[in-house]
Formats: structure tokens, C-alpha cells, sequence
């Protein structure tokens, strides 16, 4: 099984992310008549593939929970119809890879603190879904973590951990592969930082290099 990350390893959001995000927070103040400091692109940029809860915690710490999740519900409506619109980045060779590996017969699924319909409105508009197995998202009932959704997969497959490989640019990817004994594909070419994931099993300098080892 390979279970791919979404933002900085199929898709980038950061051409639209930092316009979606003050939209939706302009949109709020309007509508309540809080005043919330707005965030700055590099403080939303940071915080990309965290789980969606965390990012706002750390964003708009002041407001209720409450408050968050009605802004989070809007930046993910403002960020699926721009997607479908054609803003954002797929990195190249998506659907030439996944095609490929799927003709390899890999079982090919999601791993990704995204919400559902960011996930499958990224895959759709790259004209991949099909080839995606039924993917499992933090629902913050029983799975909060990248970690406890590699796990899920190992026991709905009933796979032993290292026929899993997870392909990420993040640490919540490694930290989510190492958790639960998989193999890690780093993607170098995504939104860590330097020297963020402490190590891996494959380095991918482009989305196409994953050709190479599978």
C-alpha cells in the first residue's frame, strides 16, 4: 500500500492559501464585529499539514472553538471552489505516477490531515480518484492524528506496517510512518523546512522519482 500526503507532495496550496484564509476571516469580523489580528502568509504557510484544529488553534487563538470551526468551514468552501476553478499547483507527473503504480498494482489510498472534501476535490480535479482506495480522515471522534489514520489502514487491510509506504513532505508525515513501523518516502520538493524530518527511507527530489523505487 502507498499511502500519499496531499499538500507539498501531490498538490500546493500556497498560491491560494493565504487569500482563502483572510477572506474567510475578513468575512467573519464583518459578520461579527470582531476585530481578529489576521495572520501573515508565512504564519499560515507554517502551519500547512498540521491537523486542521491545531492550524486554527495557533492562527486565532482568541476566538472560541466554536468561532474557528465556522472560519474553518468557510476557508474550506473558499479553497475546494477555487481548486476546482483551477487555482493551486499539482506537482508534475501526478497522473502519470499514479497511473503507473496503479498498473503496478499497488493499493493506493490517502494519508492526509485534510478534510474529505479538500482530499477528494484535489484528487478528482487531478483525475486521480479512481485509483484511490476509500481514504480515512481525522474525523476528532476516533482518529485525531496522521498516526492514528496509517493505523487505521493497517488494520482494515490487515497489512503488516512495513508493506505500508507513506509519501509526505512533513514531520506529522514521518512522525506518522515512524509511529506505526512504515516506510517513509520524503518528498524534498514540498513545504518542510530544512532539516524538519529526521530521516527517511527514500528522498524524492520530484513526485515522478517514486517510479525509481516501486
Amino acid at each position: 500500500m502507498i499511502a500519499f500526503d496531499v499538500d507539498g507532495t501531490l498538490f500546493s496550496s500556497e498560491s491560494i492559501i493565504f487569500k482563502t484564509y483572510v477572506q474567510a476571516i475578513e468575512e467573519f469580523a464583518t459578520q461579527t464585529g470582531k476585530i481578529t489580528k489576521l495572520p501573515t502568509q508565512d504564519q499560515i504557510i507554517a502551519e500547512i499539514g498540521k491537523p486542521v484544529k491545531t492550524i486554527f488553534q495557533n492562527l486565532l487563538p482568541e476566538l472560541l472553538e466554536s468561532e474557528r470551526d465556522h472560519i474553518s468551514a468557510r476557508v474550506l468552501e473558499l479553497l475546494c471552489d477555487s481548486i476546482r476553478n483551477g487555482g493551486g499547483d499539482f506537482y508534475a507527473g501526478v497522473g502519470s505516477t499514479i497511473h503507473y503504480l496503479k498498473e503496478k498494482g499497488y493499493t493506493i489510498t490517502c494519508a492526509s490531515n485534510g478534510r474529505r472534501a479538500y482530499v477528494e476535490t484535489v484528487l478528482e480535479t487531478a483525475g486521480v480518484l479512481q485509483y484511490f482506495e476509500p481514504i480515512v480522515v481525522i474525523n476528532q471522534e476516533t482518529i485525531h492524528t496522521k498516526a492514528e489514520i496509517v493505523a487505521e489502514y493497517v488494520k482494515k487491510y490487515n497489512l503488516d506496517p512495513k508493506a505500508i509506504a507513506l509519501i509526505g513532505d512533513r514531520f506529522s508525515d514521518w512522525e506518522a510512518a515512524r509511529h506505526n513501523g512504515c516506510n517513509f518516502g520524503f518528498c524534498s520538493y514540498g513545504h518542510a523546512p530544512e532539516g524538519e524530518v529526521p530521516d527517511f527511507d527514500w528522498n524524492l527530489k520530484d513526485l515522478t522519482s517514486l517510479k525509481e523505487f516501486f
